[in-house]
């Protein structure tokens, strides 16, 4: 039986490497004078072929040729070497990777915030060598778990920042995030392996359990090209060739079905010329027609971006200052902080997380740096203005958190549009403070509808109107004197206190608080006390609802009667002094008058010649007038009765 031959979807060239090659080849179109910082690929065939064109390769800065540009490759640099360019006066062609220069910026950031930086990778290769360049020194590079987890075994714990090399294997990224300390806030860790590596690799890995042979295509210095070997070769017979020279040493036999993928410095030619050469190996046709042109094929795969489109975007990554999208183009999608939400109190991990597909507008390519600057906070906006227009035309209530308290009032984000709501809107009164709204989630209608340039107008306090209508009119359904309700004091004034019965107010008179005198309702209740009230009086025409509160089985003056009687000798205590008389307490709530012709057994000019407030006093109870609730008192008679007894007591 013949073998099938699959070439795997993501082999050869990713974008970061075929953008540094074409800006080689452009270069010496133009007839610039250039030198390579180094093999621009990992590809002997590649390489001849610039240098047969007239580019150079040097292993320096300092063997560079006046005017001669020099390009930085796909690798990246240090920040030394950037310098010696600068000092030098070459120009410049910095075909750094997109990838790699975001891996330079977060190494030179943490390193600034006083991180120790941990790079996962092979300390040779070229592109750890230029990450190490941004980092001051305070590095380590570990290979794989085990020196990982040695370093934590050998170094005390400090401020760590973890990243890994573009291409570095992600099965073992996987095994070295299982040795970090869970939960370590001292810690951060940045998933810098490149989308497009991780997934040659897990699509050679899918086609390699499907296979009985495997050819991995690159060159033999190729790290991202001898991890893939390393991955095929766990599930089948593997080869790492470097081109189809190479076949014939290699025993094809006994393979029904063989896989090919490549690394991403091979190009399609040599791709093709492997297929073809495998093909006349085995004498089988795999349905490539003569004319397929692999490069032209990979090339129109790639779809074509221009400012103001609209696309989609899978999310590879996310971090505090950008969100980075495979488009299925040629660019690196990035979506900056500030383009993904008009909301600054969001972070972006809490709006996307890898894997999301985000609906975006471009709204700048550049070619030359291969990013696409993209934003999702203008789709949002498109579709949210419309929303909130029809919110206002309907009259519809809309939910939101306040974000943040701003001059003359708040803002909330409703579907992506900023609503300001003024301080005269949010239904606090005129001189309170707007501080605690921020990070409450509100009710509000739009009153304004967003224009150009001009955001839309919310009110919180015509819900509450609304909802204040509703509750009243609910209110009057159901009220009856004597019915009991249970409600919060909102506020307290001098004569009573108002008790929300939801949605409409009600009034307990300072008379009715308390069986005892009170000078204020503070004495009784606070603002926020749950209080079961029940309704003593309605007047429907002027929403005035008046509330019972007192219960009578408290009135002390039931007590009273129960217990006492005319002509009972109790002791008293003065609470008060007037010019006729003194009141005394009896008990809580029942006071009797001791007038001033009772005070004594002598005559008294001044009643605080004889008591004052707070004494206590014996008396004897000379009448009671329960309808009027007055108790007359009498210290003198109290005193004869005394005598009295003494007397009697003495015969």
């Amino acid at each position: 039986m013949m073998a099938k031959i699959t070439v795997s979807e993501s082999a050869g060239f990713c974008f970061g490497v075929n953008r540094a090659v074409q800006m080689v080849y452009q270069a010496l179109e133009e007839g610039k004078k250039v030198a390579t910082l180094g093999p621009i690929i990992h590809n002997t065939d590649v390489v001849n072929d610039m240098i047969a064109r007239g580019a150079r390769i040097i292993d320096d800065v300092s063997e560079l040729e006046p005017e001669e540009y020099v390009v930085i490759r796909s690798h990246g640099v240090g920040k030394d070497t950037y310098d010696a360019i600068e000092k030098l006066g070459n120009p410049v062609i910095d075909a750094t990777c997109p990838f790699v220069s975001r891996i330079h910026k977060i190494a030179a950031e943490k390193t600034k915030e006083g991180y120790y930086i941990l790079i996962a990778g092979d300390e040779d290769h070229p592109e750890v060598q230029g990450i190490v360049g941004h980092c001051d020194e305070n590095f380590f590079v570990f290979k794989d778990q085990f020196v990982l987890d040695a370093y934590f075994q050998e170094n005390p714990q400090k401020k760590l920042a973890i990243i890994s090399q573009t291409t570095y294997n992600n099965i073992i990224w996987g095994e070295c995030l299982k040795v970090l300390p869970e939960d370590d806030p001292n810690i951060v860790v940045y998933d810098t392996i490149c989308t497009a590596t991780e997934q040659r690799q897990t699509d050679s890995a899918a086609l390699a359990k499907q296979s009985d042979l495997m050819i991995v295509i690159g060159g033999r210095h190729s790290s991202n090209t001898v991890k893939l070997f390393d991955i095929c070769s766990h599930y089948c017979r593997t080869y790492h060739i470097e081109n189809a020279d190479e076949l014939d040493t290699l025993d094809l036999s006994n393979a029904e079905h063989i896989g090919i993928t490549a690394g991403a410095s091979t190009p399609a030619h040599i791709i093709k010329e492997v297929v073809t050469t495998m093909e006349e190996i085995l004498n089988k046709d795999n349905n490539l027609e003569e004319d397929f042109d692999f490069a032209q094929a990979l090339d129109e795969s790639f779809k074509k971006l221009h400012t103001g489109a609209r696309v989609k975007g899978i999310v590879m990554s996310v971090n505090n200052s950008e969100v980075i999208v495979d488009l299925g183009a040629k660019q690196t999608g990035s979506v900056p902080a500030s383009e993904l939400t008009n909301d600054p109190s969001v972070k972006p991990v809490d709006i996307v997380k890898e894997g999301d597909e985000l609906d975006l507008i471009v709204i700048k390519v550049s070619d030359q740096d291969g990013i696409a600057t993209l934003s999702k906070k203008r789709v949002d906006e498109q579709a949210g203005v419309e929303k909130v227009i029809e919110a206002k035309e309907a009259g519809t209530v809309l939910e939101a958190q306040v974000s943040a308290v701003v001059k003359g009032g708040v803002n909330v984000f409703y579907e992506g549009v900023r609503i300001f709501i003024p301080a005269s809107q949010t239904g606090l009164p005129r001189e309170a403070s707007l501080d605690g709204l921020k990070g409450q989630t509100v009710k509000f209608i739009v009153i304004e509808a967003p224009e150009r340039r001009k955001s839309a107008v919310g009110s919180i306090k015509a819900v509450n109107r609304k909802e204040k209508e509703a509750a009243k009119a609910k209110f009057w359904e159901t009220a009856e004197i004597g019915k009991e309700y249970v409600g919060e004091v909102k506020s307290l004034t001098s004569y009573g206190a108002f008790v929300d019965l939801g949605g409409i107010d009600g009034m307990v008179h300072i008379s009715e608080l308390s069986w005892n005198r009170i000078k204020h309702p503070s004495q009784v209740v606070s603002v926020g006390d749950t209080l079961k009230v029940y309704i003593k009086d309605l007047d429907r025409e002027n929403d005035r609802i008046s509330l019972g509160y007192k219960k009578a089985e408290d009135n002390p003056w039931e007590k009273f009667k129960s217990e006492y009687q005319v002509g009972d000798i109790v002791d008293a205590k003065i609470v008060s002094i007037t010019s006729f008389g003194a009141f005394a307490q009896i008990i809580d709530g029942v006071d009797g008058l001791i007038h001033i012709s009772q005070l004594a057994d002598r005559r008294v000019e001044n009643v605080k010649d004889v008591v004052a407030v707070g004494d206590e006093v014996t008396v004897k109870i000379t009448n009671i007038d329960m309808d009027s609730k007055r108790i007359s008192l009498s210290i003198r008679e109290a005193m004869d009765e005394a005598d009295y007894e003494d007397e009697a007591d003495e015969d």
